[in-house]
């Protein structure tokens, strides 16, 4: 199975290449692929013949994007509604990460797939926009909604993800404030790989005959794929300095005082409709998945030297 990932140097997408490393895999960062340049994708699919297209990229400013709404469709939607074209002229499965900023979080409780979203910022509304061109232009897809990601590659355009913030933060001894009115389901990306890997297995079984109790028209569409459990980012940070033991000078705010451009969901916590209904629904609690991940960085933080004596 040879399958193409887009935005291969990401959280998510460095942990897709590590899943998919028994298959011939090709790896793109936006260095590689500007997905913009519809020409040069068409030659990318024509040259590799894809078996499956991961699509991890993203102009993912959110509020940068109220600024630049030109350029966040450009990226999160019309270049997408392009990958999704080829991919159904080549007849590749395509997975299309989405946000769980598509929705208002009016609703209060976690939201299923087939709830009506209700973007509230530039940036979801564009990706919104993906949403619907994927589902329109490839009957082979799964629009793959995650939330709160973390991994160790960090995220392309920053450097760090909010765990790693936060622990330079305290590193730095600076006051920090987190908003504690968006709620949420941080997600390890290691995790998020792994289901979506199982996901394309899955499918795999079914395009070669195997009775798994679907018809075709019931397997793909949208799918939740985030850890279980819920926090706000404040409780998220608390947590992450009580993992390691660490005293900071931390304190909860309102999203009205911390004055961010764009609107975030005050609630966006996400149900798993989809992989219940595959029998796939093991994911890992937020705290499980914060707990190996800080594990990992402990074991992989350089050890001092041996003290000599004088």
């Amino acid at each position: 199975m040879k399958v193409l990932i887009i935005g291969a140097n990401g959280q998510l997408g460095s942990e897709l290449v590590t899943a998919f490393e028994r298959d011939v895999v090709v790896a793109l960062a936006h260095k590689d692929l500007d997905i913009t340049d519809h020409e040069a994708s068409a030659r990318l699919f024509e040259r590799a013949r894809p078996d499956v297209v991961i699509n991890t990229s993203a102009y993912h400013q959110v509020d940068l994007c109220e600024t630049t709404a030109g350029r966040a469709f450009e990226v999160n939607a019309f270049a997408v509604r392009h990958l999704a074209q080829l991919c159904r002229q080549h007849d590749a499965l395509f997975l299309h990460t989405s946000t769980d900023y598509v929705f208002d979080g009016s609703k209060g409780r976690p939201y299923l797939e087939e709830d009506a979203p209700n973007p509230q910022s530039v940036y979801a509304t564009a990706k919104l926009a993906g949403e619907y061109f994927v589902r329109h232009e490839c009957p082979r897809h799964w629009v793959v909604r995650t939330c709160g990601l973390f991994g160790d590659a960090g995220r392309s355009s920053k450097g760090y993800n909010f765990v790693d913030l936060m622990l330079r933060l305290q590193k730095e001894q600076k006051p920090i404030r987190v908003v504690n009115d968006q709620v949420l389901a941080p997600t390890r990306a290691r995790e998020a790989a792994r289901k979506m890997y199982e996901l394309i297995q899955y499918e795999r079984r079914h395009r070669s005959g195997e009775n798994l109790g679907l018809e075709s028209h019931e397997l793909y569409g949208i799918v939740h794929i985030t850890a279980k459990g819920e926090c706000s980012w404040f409780e998220f940070a608390r947590t992450v300095f009580e993992e390691m033991g660490l005293t900071a000078n931390l304190s909860p705010t309102t999203s009205e005082k911390f004055g961010a451009a764009a609107k975030r969901p005050s609630y966006s916590v996400l149900a798993h409709g989809k992989l219940a209904q595959l029998k796939m629904d093991d994911m890992e609690d937020w705290r499980d998945g914060l707990r190996i991940y800080l594990a990992e960085k402990r074991a992989a933080a350089p050890h001092p030297g041996p003290v000599l004596a004088s």
